[in-house]
């Protein structure tokens, strides 16, 4: 069993979007009883709500289910629940550091280092622009998965 844990700023946009886009790429391979997926915020402003509107319509347009969620935060235990703790931009990198205080097994990382990528995947709730979020999480996802089962 793989244990990923998906984090960004609010836990309503990005990490909601990866949990649900990973979990639907594991559910059609036929691998979701390999893995639990999950997704955490490193702030509290969003703690109890549901995901972004946005995040749900793309998601729904892509034909990926969306999932019950409610915003929640990581925490330091967070460490020893998961395999796999995926930031969504450097800046979540920093405060997932700072919750968790170090990560001596190395398993923190960013989304888009799966795609060979230092970049960030942009915030929608800033840009607007769930379409290009989306792509870079598929991205991210795919290059995951590859890493995790070959």
């Amino acid at each position: 069993m793989t244990n990923i844990l998906f984090i960004c700023h609010g836990n309503i946009c990005r990490s909601t979007m990866a949990q649900f886009v990973f979990a639907d790429m594991v559910k059609r391979r036929k691998m979701d009883h390999l893995f639990i997926i999950d997704s955490a915020a490193t702030s509290r402003e969003e703690i109890g709500n549901p995901p972004h509107h946005g995040t749900v319509r793309k998601c729904r347009e892509k034909g990926v289910p969306v999932l019950t969620h409610y915003a929640t935060q990581m925490t330091r235990q967070d460490y020893d629940r998961y395999d796999y703790l995926i930031g969504m931009d450097t800046w979540n990198i920093r405060n997932m550091l700072r919750i968790l205080g170090n990560d001596p097994d190395g398993k923190v990382h960013k989304l888009l280092e799966f795609a060979d990528s230092d970049a960030d995947i942009a915030d929608p709730w800033y840009t607007g622009d769930f379409e290009a979020t989306y792509q870079d999480v598929v991205r991210g996802c795919e290059g995951l998965l590859k890493a995790i089962v070959g």
